[in-house]
This record gives C-alpha cells, sequence and structure tokens, in this order.
C-alpha cells in the first residue's frame, strides 16, 4: 500500500491527486517551482517542496532526476507524473524503479513504446486491437500523397515522435498535403 505519494505536476491536475490521495487516506507531496509559489496546488499537499531554478518554471516540471531525489528526501514511496509534463516520460518510470519507488502509471517499456508512434501502431496491431488505415512513415510531401491518394482524404499527418497532439496536422485538400508533411 502506498502510504506518502508524491505529484510531479502542477495545477488542477495536482490538485485532483491531492484530493484522491486525501480521500484514499495517502499523504501528499507537492514540488513546486519557484514562480508557482502561490499557486493553489501546493497548498492542496500535505506537503510541498520549492524545487527547480527561478526563470525556469517548466522545466522543473520536466526533470525525472529532481522528482525522484526530493521524493527520496521526503520519504515518498510513490510518483504520480499526473498528465502532460513526464507522464508519458520513460525516464521517469526508470529511475522510479530503480530507486525503489512505485510509479503511478504504466512500465517504461510500454512508455518507451508509446512514445514512438508507429513502432505502438505495430505493437496494437500484433495484438490484435483494431487501427485506422496508415502509411508507414513517409519522407516528403510525394511519398505522403501516394500514400494518402491510397488511403483516401481526409487524411491525418501526425509526426512518429510527437506527443499530446503536437505535430498532428488534418489534411482535407491534397493541395496543402505537402506543407502539412513539412
Amino acid at each position: 500500500m502506498i502510504e506518502k505519494v508524491l505529484v510531479a505536476n502542477r495545477g488542477e491536475i495536482a490538485t485532483r491527486a491531492f484530493r484522491a490521495a486525501n480521500e484514499l487516506r495517502i499523504r501528499s507531496v507537492a514540488l513546486y517551482a519557484p514562480e508557482d509559489r502561490d499557486s493553489v496546488h501546493r497548498l492542496k499537499a500535505d506537503e510541498a517542496y520549492e524545487v527547480g531554478t527561478p526563470g525556469r518554471p517548466v522545466s522543473t516540471y520536466l526533470d525525472p532526476g529532481t522528482a525522484v531525489e526530493l521524493a527520496l528526501r521526503v520519504g515518498a514511496d510513490a510518483i504520480y507524473p499526473g498528465y502532460g509534463f513526464m507522464s508519458e516520460n520513460p525516464e521517469l518510470a526508470r529511475r522510479c524503479a530503480a530507486a525503489g519507488i512505485v510509479f503511478v502509471g504504466p512500465p517504461a517499456a510500454v512508455l518507451g513504446l508509446a512514445g514512438n508512434k508507429t513502432r505502438a501502431r505495430d505493437a496494437a496491431i500484433a495484438a490484435g486491437v483494431p487501427v485506422l488505415a496508415a502509411s508507414e512513415p513517409v519522407a516528403d510531401g510525394a511519398e505522403a500523397m501516394r500514400a494518402a491518394e491510397e488511403i483516401g482524404f481526409p487524411v491525418f499527418v501526425k509526426a512518429s515522435h510527437g506527443g499530446g497532439g503536437r505535430g498532428m496536422r488534418l489534411v482535407t485538400d491534397p493541395a496543402r498535403l505537402a506543407a502539412a508533411v513539412t
């Protein structure tokens, strides 16, 4: 049973996690960037610690080493990344495992697989999960056009290593496909 969880996130995501931890009678720990010292999320946790460098607030929430070091220092036996920031970072899951801390999320191997959309799609197909029609990765607009003509418009152009919708473009007009790929 988890007794103390560090939430490696901020804002509403962290606040909801703290509420759930409280309902489960799990102590909660917030980390926060200097710029977030007045944020609600740090007040909702049982404990809160300022970490990171002033002027670099986002990097505070992207550093797996900082989260694991803080968890060890304050006796947290689990880290919950929420979503966004480090939630898809296999390095955080690996560091948690190495430190004997529970990572509240998928194992590092799964995160590594899911981070590469081409490999993740191949794994889904191998597991019998239905997937949408797609091409192999394309290098340029001409290759994309050949694939799109085979699949049919509209198509999505998706960066194979993009996450959270980054690098995703809906293309309904064939004349805009090359620009979307670029």
